[in-house]
């Protein structure tokens, strides 16, 4: 069977369409929980030894917001070992465990995931590190540990899935972000696919900050042959994809690697049983790159468009100064980040609001965006309760740094209905709903523009939350119905599709003991 071209974009419209929510779609529903084939949260491979990975590793000390904001670090780092630790642990690590009443436990990660089902999982393909031999490595956060799956200085193979990508040829460690369908899909079925761009974004939000505060250069990848990275992974693609690449750290030139065989090391199976979604796996064959010129033409695709310019009522950003107030390190942003479960209706300052806004949009170093000052979306607000802001419907101008007032009024009702009926969207200070004229995104990068415009919301979705926190705020992912946020912020908004929403406030107290868990404990 010929698979089906990055170009043939009738499949990424067709996915989102039939991945919508509405309010029929989700009464009309027949979807239940089988608690029995709940899948395992950790890809384990059990005939694999593990190499530990350093425990004595240091909080990264920057200054979390001006980590969160900078484009690309100096790069003057070298890597070894403990860096490569301090990077998974903050993206991907385990932090903190709580305990609900009544004994049940939950283990939270370093960055948030819909369902808290951590679907991506990270892998690392080095040449040699002080205290690591060249390899491709999966990395399993629940012994924190490293596991080989190859040995061997194979970056090179990467070197030609990205047909010759300069950060890629130069990096000591290059990680890759996957998604184990399955995992996300036992809850939320087809529209998993989001997801797992949503939650890759998220964590990338936290490599990119953990990397500029090791002055680490890193760079988010996503034009590659799909193919070529699985199999040096030795995924099975039916049932687990890759994402993006990471390159992180300079100066370390990969060799030609040798031929790279098939492998396929043992795992732990997730459930009993997996249901099978082929919209998913449709949607993914579809949006791969399949040779060196598909990859090209994705990596020259991007142009940047005009900002629309803004009305009569509009309110300049006023961020934060550092010496107004403390403000927390991205170790401590990282460590006390956890989805807020309910929110406390109280208002937050524009400054604060400003701040999150301001920082979390000084771009992202991503192979389909043209620099920190270019993106694929477009940001609508509904501002709830916010100090010297009237209530009501914004859009956010990124690139003149202003609100712009679409709507005045109370409209706190009509933000908990569009987040899918759900009281966070009433209680929060602000909820933040990401827009995106997917049918410009899809004409001029294909299908795989689907997934890298869902990845850009989850990057920035992250940027907030982790500027959320380290102004002691909280914040919360949350879903959507995808055609009444459109038409809420209408005739501004008409013609985008919903990509992501976040909701943004003070936390309240939710009882429960929680117990912070240092670098690697078990």
């Amino acid at each position: 069977m010929c698979p089906i071209s990055n170009r043939d974009i009738k499949a990424a419209h067709d996915y989102h369409t039939a991945t919508k929510h509405s309010y029929w779609s989700i009464r009309l529903g027949s979807h239940f929980l089988d608690w029995e084939q709940k899948p395992l949260l950790f890809k384990l491979y059990p005939t694999l030894p593990a190499i530990p990975l350093p425990r004595d590793i240091t909080p990264p000390a920057a200054e979390a917001l001006d980590t969160i904001s900078t484009f690309q670090p100096a790069g003057t780092s070298a890597l070894d070992l403990t860096g490569l630790a301090q990077v998974l642990f903050f993206c991907a690590g385990l932090t903190k465990k709580k305990v609900y009443p009544g004994g049940e436990e939950h283990d939270f990660r370093a960055a948030s995931c819909t369902g808290a089902l951590y679907e991506v999982e990270i892998y690392a393909v080095c040449g040699d590190l002080p205290g690591l031999s060249a390899g491709v490595y999966h990395f399993c956060p629940a012994d924190f540990a490293l596991r080989r799956l190859r040995a061997g200085d194979l970056r090179g193979e990467l070197t030609r899935a990205t047909a010759g990508e300069k950060t890629i040829t130069s990096a000591p460690v290059i990680l890759v972000l996957t998604a184990i369908f399955w995992r996300n899909a036992w809850k939320y079925q087809a529209r998993a696919y989001r997801h797992f761009y949503w939650n890759g974004g998220t964590i990338l939000a936290n490599l990119l900050a953990t990397a500029v505060s090791a002055q680490l250069t890193s760079r988010v990848v996503t034009g590659f042959m799909d193919a070529r990275v699985d199999h040096l992974l030795g995924l099975d693609n039916e049932r687990e994809a890759s994402l993006c690449l990471v390159p992180i750290g300079a100066h370390s030139p990969a060799v030609e690697p040798p031929e790279i065989l098939p492998i396929a090391p043992e795992t732990v199976p997730l459930s009993k049983r997996e249901t099978d979604y082929p919209l998913i796996t449709q949607i993914r064959a579809a949006s791969m790159l399949l040779n060196e010129e598909e990859v090209q033409a994705w990596r020259s695709a991007f142009a940047p468009r005009p900002s629309p310019p803004l009305g009569d009522q509009y309110f300049p950003l006023y961020p934060i100064e550092r010496e107004q107030r403390p403000i927390r390190t991205l170790g401590e942003a990282i460590l006390r980040r956890g989805s807020t479960r309910q929110f406390a209706q109280l208002p937050i300052s524009f400054q604060q609001l400003s701040t999150i806004l301001e920082r979390s949009s000084r771009g992202i170093p991503a192979d389909f965006l043209g620099g920190p000052s270019t993106t694929l979306l477009d940001i609508y607000l509904i501002v709830n309760s916010v100090e010297n802001l009237p209530t009501g419907a914004f859009y956010f101008s990124s690139s003149q740094q202003a609100l712009e007032l679409l709507k005045e009024g109370t409209f706190r009702r009509e933000a908990g209905y569009l987040c899918l009926e759900q009281g966070l969207g009433i209680e929060a200070s602000v909820v933040v709903f990401f827009l995106a004229d997917l049918e410009r995104i899809i004409e001029r990068y294909g299908n795989r523009g689907y997934g890298a415009a869902q990845l850009e919301a989850g990057i920035v979705g992250g940027k907030m939350y982790l500027c959320a926190y380290a102004l002691g705020l909280g914040a919360t992912g949350t879903t959507f119905y995808d055609d009444d946020v459109t038409q809420f912020f209408s005739p501004h908004a008409a013609g985008k599709a919903t990509l992501f929403a976040l909701a943004l406030g003070h936390s309240a107290r939710v009882h429960g003991r929680i117990t912070r868990l240092r670098p690697g404990a078990d």
